[in-house]
């Protein structure tokens, strides 16, 4: 009976540390497990580290690859506007800057200093005379020299004759002095027209792309209504630089006219003081 009784004490007591042990056992395997996984992440962590890290160096050169010019970004919009209107705006531009440039170097030359002038005058006629005087006139370059020169060639015929001469020759070197602006304002009501019309024919062919497609998109009107707009920008560009120009001319030939009849005035002053006239 004894014997029996422990029999079942120690079945009994096996019976209960079986789930004490599977309980531990689990726990364990958990922990095993939890670490295995943290070492992975790691693992991993330390494989992309230098991959992305590549691939960001490997970004960086495309993005300046991309990066363009300013003479590539021109010929894209040249390209995009139509070429049709948009080499007309360009012949406005490159024909206006010719003229332009012209004629701010020939005003650049023209201009002069005025009272050296007629203190270098004055000193030629008191030392030689007139001939001496005609000779200083002929060295100098610029229309007041000119009309000096012409004044001195009809001293003999007196101050009526002398005056007539040089309002006939001024007129004549104003003439050549305003040469080139019609052409100039004519490229500058142009190049805006053309780009005008560029525009209405790109929205022309938008509302036509509209009126036959059964399904309208988006893209398909932007890009025409983009190409119509470029050519307007274009024109309205090449208006203002001229017009830059232009009024830069205009104010030159304003100042240069100023000085030729300072100049005249002075000059018959001169030529009275020093009694050149019988």
């Amino acid at each position: 009976m004894k014997k029996l009784v422990k029999i079942i004490l120690l079945s009994g007591s096996i019976a209960m540390m079986n789930p004490l042990m599977a309980t531990e056992s689990n726990a364990v395997t958990e922990k095993t497990e939890a670490v295995d996984a943290t070492k992975k992440d790691t693992i991993a962590e330390a494989v992309v580290a230098p991959i992305k890290t590549e691939s960001k160096t490997e970004e960086a050169p495309i993005e300046q690859k991309q990066e363009k010019g300013l003479h590539q970004i021109i010929k894209e919009k040249i390209s995009e506007g139509g070429i049709e209107f948009m080499s007309i705006v360009l012949i406005c531009l490159i024909i206006g800057l010719i003229i332009s440039v012209e004629r701010v170097i020939t005003l650049s030359l023209s201009s002069s200093n005025v009272k050296k002038l007629i203190n270098q005058v004055g000193d030629a006629m008191q030392k030689g005379g007139i001939d001496a005087a005609k000779e200083s006139c002929r060295k100098t370059k610029g229309p007041i020299a000119g009309i000096f020169a012409q004044g001195l060639n009809r001293v003999d015929e007196g101050l009526e004759a002398v005056e007539k001469s040089i309002e006939n020759y001024g007129g004549a070197e104003m003439g050549k002095l305003e040469k080139g602006l019609t052409w100039i304002s004519l490229f500058i009501a142009l190049a805006p027209m053309f780009g005008f019309m560029g525009t209405v024919i790109g929205m022309i062919d938008a509302f036509d792309t509209i009126q036959t497609a059964e399904e309208i998109q988006i893209a398909q009107v932007a890009g025409g209504i983009k190409t119509a707009l470029l050519t307007t920008v274009a024109g309205l560009i090449v208006a203002i630089i001229l017009q830059v120009f232009y009024n830069y001319i205009v104010s030159k030939i304003d100042s240069i006219s100023g000085q030729m009849e300072d100049a005249t005035n002075d000059f018959i002053d001169l030529l009275v003081v020093t009694k050149q006239f019988k």
